[in-house]
């Protein structure tokens, strides 16, 4: 019976006891799953009133320190929103890399109300992503291409390689990617590859020529050639604008 007292002493701090004792429950499932399902099915209609929905419990004590507790809720909380991007048929590739974005950027954050932005933002991010994948409607053998193409966007993509990856000859392979997707094999790897250095720009300190390499521009003027292309201004231009929001 001693030990019995000693061990409820000793752990009457913890999470458990505490909430037991204050009747302090958790956040249901059904309110999480709210979320989830906006992201999973693109929803981006339901942003502002799933986002003004008041929690009807507590969060979990994930760290004794507060800050690295919302740190650590954030992580928890984005790794749950990839889960559901990818339910809603987001490309891994695409929805991990969002995953480390944000996780990376939570660990420069210095107050809970930076946690809770980023959170949110993640949440409608992750949200128009999914619609905007939602939209499209190809056949098998060029959703396939577009995927090969997402998994190597940081590596040299040929039509041939594209082609064979997904069982048809360069020309037929030309002739219906152009005739569903509305542009080049060429043109559309050369925007998926602006998109990616659109998030790279506003979410990393990378420099320009690190930020060319990675995505495979054979040198960093025709990269800001290309970009200024597809955005109307420069990189560093669209990073001042558009970083740090």
């Amino acid at each position: 019976m001693e030990k019995k007292q000693d061990f409820l002493e000793a752990y009457r701090g913890h999470s458990l006891f505490e909430r037991r004792e204050l009747a302090q429950p958790h956040m249901s499932y059904a309110f999480e799953k709210e979320k989830y399902r906006v992201i999973r099915d693109g929803r981006v209609d339901l942003l502002d009133s799933v986002s003004r929905l008041l929690p009807d419990g507590t969060e979990g004590i994930l760290s004794k320190d507060a800050l690295r507790h919302q740190k650590n809720m954030l992580i928890a909380t984005v790794t749950v929103f990839t889960r559901s991007a990818m339910d809603g048929d987001l490309p891994e590739e695409l929805a991990y890399a969002m995953s480390d974005s944000y996780i990376l950027m939570g660990e420069e954050c210095t107050s809970a109300m930076e946690l809770n932005e980023l959170s949110d933002r993640a949440f409608r991010e992750y949200t128009y992503a999914v619609a905007a994948r939602k939209k499209r409607h190809y056949s098998g053998k060029i959703e396939a291409a577009l995927h090969y193409i997402t998994i190597h966007i940081h590596e040299k993509i040929t039509l041939e390689a594209v082609a064979e990856a997904v069982g048809l000859s360069d020309c037929h392979l030309s002739r219906i990617f152009k005739k569903e997707v509305g542009m080049s094999m060429v043109d559309y790897v050369q925007k998926e590859r602006i998109e990616a250095a659109k998030h790279m720009l506003v979410n990393s300190d990378e420099t320009l020529a690190a930020i060319s390499q990675y995505l495979y521009f054979s040198t960093q003027s025709y990269f800001i050639r290309i970009f200024r292309k597809y955005t109307g201004m420069t990189p560093g231009k669209y990073r001042r604008d558009y970083g740090n929001r």
